[in-house]
């Protein structure tokens, strides 16, 4: 099975179908799984698509994080180290919000800010197998919000199509 990431609507049987009205950002991308893959389990999916960026996403997130830190938006790092500090489930910096044995809800909220993520795993839409879906919204609440979203926003469909297709190749490991 070759991999293919494809842009799906947002899916409105996920944990964050509510965060979508009145949304700055939304979108949504599906990837197939094999059922061995699937069964693998939305923890391991999660933490395979997740939890290994590339080196040109860190490069990224590095210099997000030098750009940003004098409008005072928190850094990966400061992220991760409060989800450690707080005893918190996190993949990398991203805080775990819930999760259930099909979805796992990912995200932060800040003051310029609201984020989610979502890797959902579902029944594919042809009926054949399974797929994972990665969707994420993000509300903003004030002028650095939008500026943030509108700085990152020409790399974040290439920064999730990129960690599907890295984790699929690895095979979900």
């Amino acid at each position: 099975m070759g991999t293919r990431i494809r842009q799906v609507p947002c899916p409105t049987d996920s944990a964050i179908s509510g965060w979508l009205p009145g949304a700055d950002l939304a979108d949504a991308f599906a990837v197939d799984l094999t059922s061995a893959d699937a069964a693998r389990g939305i923890e391991a999916l999660a933490r395979s698509t997740l939890g290994h960026p590339a080196p040109w996403i860190r490069l990224l997130l590095s210099v997000r994080n030098t750009a940003m830190r004098p409008f005072g938006v928190k850094t990966s790092a400061q992220l991760q180290q409060q989800a450690e500090s707080a005893g918190a489930e996190h993949i990398d910096f991203f805080r775990v919000i819930e999760k259930s044995g099909s979805e796992m809800v990912l995200g932060e909220d800040d003051r310029h800010l609201d984020f989610r993520a979502s890797l959902l795993l579902r029944p594919a839409r042809d009926g054949a197998g399974s797929e994972l879906v990665a969707t994420t919204v993000v509300r903003c609440h004030n002028l650095t919000g939008r500026a943030y979203l509108f700085a990152i926003a020409p790399f974040h469909r290439q920064v999730i199509r990129s960690n599907l297709t890295a984790a699929a190749g690895r095979g979900w490991r």
